[in-house]
């Protein structure tokens, strides 16, 4: 069978036993400081994913990813707007409601809140809400009924149970009574509780948008903004762009149509904005700690690769005779290059793969493990949770080609100074 006789005696160099103990020491460190490098490196990589997926799940669950407003105050049609997003495959959902800022009170507390009018019949196809409900439905809203949906956290802060009563208060909406100027309020009864893990288990609570609307002194479908729900949130920019785009060329048609000239342009009737605006830097924050322990662990792989350049050095030194007698024999230094090129990247090889093979392993049971050591990283708040992971193949794959390129560079330096040993000198005293 063929094979290259620099490859054959590369591999053969590289599991040599008659090397000193010192070469075996430094090679033996440099197979280990790749494996432990690529494994850490995938396991941290992979917990980062996991925990950016959780603030991506939990935070712009519930952030709007694209929030459209009329600057006219509502919206006419708003169902006829919400079906022209349709059939952009970006968009997961549209749904409409209104917002204030309010205070929320039970007998023995009281607490400011940011309340939501939504729509039940669109919100409970995409809301996150609508899949962490503990108690209750987010279709239990129903128009006139005047009933509420919080968070966990803050039905316990307000010490209130299901079917309880709490007043809700707008302190930028007053009225006037025999007592003086008071804030709108109103009794609502609460259906129902969810838990999403983030603040808005404590600041933010539902009702249905008639309800809200009545309680804002409007008419009572009034809407003022309508949410986009993308498939990728990150895709936030992008589509309000092109949106925005959209609705300037339509603006510009409609008063071109009415005014008799072509191509007019008009003020953009929508304020369209993203969840980049309020929770950008929060994002940008978790992408440049991942991406210095990308670094950080990334040099570790480097440091452990480039040990390869010692235990080759100390090779070529110690084989100085087996050099010459190869060039002797009519080996070219292409070939010797290749030999010990070989040889550092078997013991590269070795150490990548093993390190991807722990890594994987460590990562799909790191949960395991930690709860077989009682070990709790997630501190006291987190007892009874377990580290979130996401594994991508990937990164994975680019993790092992980038030690593997590591390795390789690593040994062109040994490789080319014995392509350059001189036979003669080398056999002269020999």
């Amino acid at each position: 069978m063929f094979q290259p006789v620099s490859l054959f005696i590369g591999y053969r160099y590289s599991r040599s036993q008659n090397r000193s103990g010192f070469v075996s020491f430094i090679t033996f460190f440099s197979i280990a400081g790749i494996l432990l490098g690529v494994a850490s490196l995938i396991t941290v990589v992979s917990v980062m994913n996991g925990f950016e997926g959780q603030l991506k799940q939990r935070i712009l669950g519930l952030v709007p990813h694209v929030v459209i407003s009329p600057k006219n105050g509502a919206f006419d049609d708003v169902d006829q707007f919400i079906a022209s997003f349709s059939d952009d495959p970006r968009v997961k959902g549209a749904t409409p409601y209104v917002q204030s800022e309010a205070f929320i009170q039970s007998p023995g507390h009281l607490q400011g809140v940011l309340v939501q009018g939504i729509s039940p019949r669109y919100e409970s196809q995409y809301a996150l809400v609508a899949q962490k409900m503990q108690i209750g439905q987010l279709t239990d809203l129903q128009a006139q009924q005047y009933r509420i949906i919080m968070g966990t956290t803050l039905a316990r802060k307000l010490g209130v149970q299901i079917g309880e009563k709490v007043r809700i208060a707008l302190p930028n909406k007053t009225i006037f009574t025999p007592m003086g100027r008071v804030p709108v309020q109103r009794n609502f009864t609460l259906s129902g509780v969810f838990q999403v893990g983030s603040e808005a288990d404590q600041h933010m609570v539902f009702i249905h948008h008639q309800d809200a609307a009545r309680l804002m002194r409007q008419p009572k479908n009034h809407i003022d903004n309508v949410r986009l729900y993308l498939h990728d949130a990150f895709d936030a920019k992008a589509v309000s762009s092109e949106l925005a785009q959209r609705i300037n060329q339509k603006s510009a048609q409609q008063s071109a149509q009415q005014n008799g000239q072509q191509g007019q342009q008009t003020e953009q009737p929508f304020d369209i904005s993203t969840w980049n605006a309020s929770q950008g830097s929060l994002f940008a924050a978790v992408q440049l700690e991942k991406n210095m322990m990308w670094l950080m662990l990334g040099l570790i792989v480097a440091v452990a690769a480039f040990n390869i350049v010692s235990a080759l050095v100390m090779v070529v030194i110690d084989k100085q005779g087996e050099i010459g007698i190869l060039q002797t024999l009519g080996m070219k230094r292409q070939q010797i290059l290749q030999i010990f090129i070989t040889q550092g990247m078997v013991n590269g090889l070795w150490g990548t793969l093993l390190g991807a093979v722990v890594g994987v392993l460590l990562t799909l049971n790191i949960n395991s493990i930690l709860s077989f050591f009682g070990v709790n990283l997630l501190g006291q708040g987190g007892f009874a949770q377990t580290l979130p992971i996401e594994l991508q193949i990937e990164q994975v794959a680019l993790i092992v080609a980038l030690a593997i390129a590591m390795s390789l560079i690593a040994t062109l330096y040994p490789a080319y100074r014995a392509s350059k040993t001189q036979p003669a000198e080398v056999l002269r005293n020999e």
